[in-house]
């Protein structure tokens, strides 16, 4: 019997062991003071074998039903740790598994941000060119309003000067031949249609460039058929002749026109020259005419 109450007194001490150390509760310096002192439950100092007989008397009070119970107790607890152990670790594997998405979301939202931050650097760095290119219409804005009204007006001026064109016909009134002469003429457009910039003289039939540039002249002649006498006129410039129109048949009406482009300087002059031993005709229809005009400016 004395056996039998040290195996349980051992079993119960495992028990509590076991417990205390799933728990947490006790170290490893409490668990082995725990077991000195069943020990010395177990073995006790010897001195009064009466006394020895009556504590065993007392430990046998517990039966093999007793140790089965206190057994089935320890397994029931085993059970319950190793379910709380697992409960644990799988509430653990979750909370790794939930820490590896939020890093994985983490480096998206830092990427987010990365391709944010360079927008934005690439925005500010257009907006700040847009701000040059607005200082710099600015500041041409307020040279522009800076114009004094003498610039204004010498513009205006020099605009006007660039106005040059007329157009003029021979005769004012009447009907007529013109021609035919033992020399050669100048033509004399005295009936004026336009002279803006007054470079056309209707006294003299001549044109005078006022600006260097381009110019364009027309002409047209208009005769009556004759068999011994045509109807020839030349453009002339500073005295030579530039390109000529000629008309001639025996008899009807004949005409003929030519244009030409002038590259003239400051004071050349342009007229029209009718030939020697020819004749045109004019009336009021206006059938002769000298025209000119400055196509732009040369400098």
């Amino acid at each position: 019997m004395k056996g039998l109450l040290c195996t349980l007194l051992l079993l119960e001490t495992f028990v509590f062991v076991v417990q205390q150390h799933v728990d947490g509760g006790l170290t490893e310096n409490e668990i082995s003071q725990q077991l000195s002192n069943e020990d010395r439950r177990q073995n006790p100092a010897q001195t009064d074998p009466r006394r020895d007989e009556s504590d065993s008397q007392q430990y046998c009070h517990l039966s093999f039903p007793d140790i089965h119970a206190a057994l089935r107790e320890l397994t029931a607890t085993v059970t319950e740790q190793k379910a709380n152990i697992r409960a644990l670790e799988t509430r653990l594997r979750n909370s790794e598994k939930t820490a590896e998405q939020q890093t994985v979301i983490l480096e998206e939202l830092n990427k987010k941000n990365d391709a944010l931050e360079t927008r934005l650097r690439d925005s500010e760095k257009t907006a700040e060119q847009q701000t040059v290119i607005l200082e710099e219409l600015n500041k041409k804005t307020d040279e522009m309003s800076n114009l004094t009204e003498s610039q204004v007006e010498e513009l205006r001026k020099e605009n006007r000067d660039r106005e040059i064109a007329f157009s003029a016909s021979l005769m004012e009134s009447g009907s007529g031949y013109i021609g035919p002469f033992t020399t050669e003429i100048t033509l004399t457009y005295r009936n004026v249609f336009t002279n803006i910039g007054n470079a056309y003289n209707p006294i003299t039939g001549i044109f005078t460039a006022p600006l260097k540039g381009a110019y364009m002249f027309n002409f047209s002649i208009y005769g009556h058929g004759s068999s011994s006498t045509s109807a020839t006129v030349s453009i002339v410039k500073n005295g030579e002749r530039v390109v000529i129109a000629h008309g001639h048949q025996d008899q009807y009406a004949v005409n003929s026109s030519k244009g030409v482009v002038l590259i003239l300087e400051v004071g050349d002059v342009v007229y029209v020259r009718l030939w020697s031993g020819t004749r045109i005709y004019d009336d009021q229809n206006k059938h002769n005419t000298f025209s000119g005009y400055l196509l732009f400016p040369l400098r």
